[in-house]
C-alpha cells in the first residue's frame, strides 16, 4: 500500500465523518481513527514502496498530504531495532500487552533474565487473538518497558535486551 492510498483513505473519512477505519488484506493491516494519530499496522516482510519526496508547502503549515505522507511513513518500521544501549523488542501490531499467559500464571521472562531467539517474551492480543512475541535476539533482559495488561502501539519498544 502507497502513501497516496492511505491520503485517500484519510480524505474519504473525513468527507463521510467516519470514526474509524479497518483494513485486512494479505499481510497488510491498517488501522485508523479519527481525532487521535493514525494507526498504521503492516505486518510481514513487505518493505514500504519507495516514496517521491515531497515539495514543502508554501505556507508554515504543512499540507494535509504532506503530514499524512511522513506519518505514514514513520509508522512503518521493524518490530526489532538495535540501539547504543542494546536491542529492542518493538510491538509488531496494536493490542493489550501480557506478561503471561495467564493472570495465575509466571511471566515469561523477568528482567535479568537470560533469553534465546526466539523464546516468547510475552503476548499481545489484538482481536480476541494470543499473539506471541519472540525474542529476535540472544542477551539478557535488561528492561521491561511496559506492563502488563497495557494498551501497546505499533512500534512501541516492548523489551530492551543486552
Amino acid at each position: 500500500m502507497k502513501a497516496e492510498d492511505i491520503i485517500t483513505i484519510m480524505k474519504a473519512m473525513e468527507e463521510h465523518d467516519l470514526s474509524s477505519f479497518e483494513l485486512c488484506e494479505g499481510n497488510l493491516r491498517l488501522a485508523m481513527r479519527r481525532g487521535h494519530d493514525p494507526v498504521i499496522v503492516q505486518q510481514g516482510a513487505v518493505p514500504p514502496a519507495p516514496q517521491a519526496p515531497v515539495a514543502p508547502a508554501v505556507e508554515s503549515k504543512p499540507a494535509p498530504e504532506a503530514k499524512a505522507q511522513e506519518e505514514a511513513e514513520e509508522a512503518i518500521e521493524p518490530a526489532q531495532s538495535r540501539t547504543d544501549e542494546g536491542n529492542l523488542v518493538k510491538s509488531p501490531l496494536v493490542g493489550t500487552f501480557y506478561q503471561a499467559s495467564s493472570p495465575d500464571a509466571e511471566p515469561y521472562v523477568k528482567v535479568g533474565d537470560k533469553v534465546k531467539k526466539g523464546q516468547i517474551l510475552g503476548i499481545i492480543e489484538a482481536m480476541k487473538l494470543m499473539n506471541e512475541i519472540e525474542s529476535e535476539f540472544d542477551g539478557t533482559v535488561e528492561e521491561i518497558l511496559v506492563s502488563n495488561e497495557e494498551v501497546v502501539e505499533y512500534g512501541q519498544p516492548l523489551f530492551r535486551i543486552v
